[in-house]
């Protein structure tokens, strides 16, 4: 049975993550006390009708509960039950903006400051967050980028066997993104933003990504990520890693990085099936 356990940030998406899973034929519960878990793995597997797909929406709105999620995790890996963490987090601003939006309560302190509730929640949550198997940031993700999202991650299964490789371009002017396993700076290359012709292009055109890899700067930096890369993925397949986010940025996120991460989407691409590929500032 595949049993995904969807949980992390009031705010961040779980309940948007639970209809996803729902109408991709997951049987669904929500806030299910980690006590009776194993109680119904049990009746799953001794049900007349088998249930072969199943996802768990657990958070902190039973705070008393959930406290005992992390042993009881710990209690189904010693029985040799294997399951799958997708944790769902945002940045503490727009988790603030989302409740606004809303108008709702945080769970944790219904009558409190939110922002002190999801820092409370922060630290709650950290043990599991370590224990994650994929960590989602939900920031700018609207409903069908998180679809797209999961969809990569759990439903597709010439992907779901093996570790997924996430190339991610963006620009710094934006931040880094808190996601990433490996964060490269490529913003010492000449930038094709002064290159009139290329400043309204990206790197998914011929143009920009021809001026970028003719330098020889260029290439002997793409190398050396290239060769780092290849040796923390195959490390970590053998630590049996799930997911490997890997990051590289530029000033804005539309051309030297672009161009960097088509490169080794391209290379990798031709070795791996899950490989993914996001340009995160690319159209901002």
């Amino acid at each position: 049975m595949e049993f995904v356990i969807i949980t992390g940030l009031s705010g961040a998406g779980k309940s948007q993550a639970k209809k996803i899973f729902e109408d991709n034929e997951y049987y669904c519960i929500d806030n299910l006390p980690p006590e009776l878990i194993s109680d119904f793995i049990n009746l799953c597997d001794n049900n007349i009708q088998e249930i072969n797909k199943v996802a768990l929406v657990s958070d902190v709105r039973n705070k008393q509960f959930f406290q005992n999620l992390s042993s009881n995790l710990d209690k189904l890996k010693e029985n040799n039950f294997n399951y799958t963490i997708l944790f769902l987090e945002a940045d503490t601003q727009t988790l603030i903006n989302r409740y606004k939006e809303t108008r709702r309560t945080h769970p944790l302190r219904p009558n409190g400051s939110i922002e002190k509730a999801i820092n409370e929640e922060r630290e709650i949550l950290s043990v599991l967050r370590e224990k994650a198997d994929y960590i989602l940031k939900t920031d700018n993700l609207n409903l069908t980028e998180l679809k797209n999202r999961i969809n990569e991650i759990f439903l597709n299964e010439n992907l779901h066997k093996e570790m997924n490789v996430v190339f991610k371009s963006f620009g710094f002017k934006k931040g880094i993104p808190l996601d990433a396993d490996y964060v490269f700076d490529v913003r010492f290359l000449p930038n094709p933003y002064y290159v009139e012709e290329l400043r309204f292009k990206t790197g998914n055109d011929k143009e920009v990504r021809d001026y970028v890899m003719s330098f020889k700067e260029s290439k002997k930096i793409y190398k050396k990520i290239k060769d780092l890369i290849d040796y923390a993925t195959d490390i970590c397949r053998k630590n049996e890693r799930k997911q490997v986010i890997i990051a590289i940025g530029c000033t804005g996120g539309h051309h030297r990085s672009v161009t960097f991460i088509n490169e080794l989407y391209f290379e990798m691409s031709k070795k791996h099936k899950n490989v993914i590929k996001v340009h995160r500032d690319i159209t901002k």
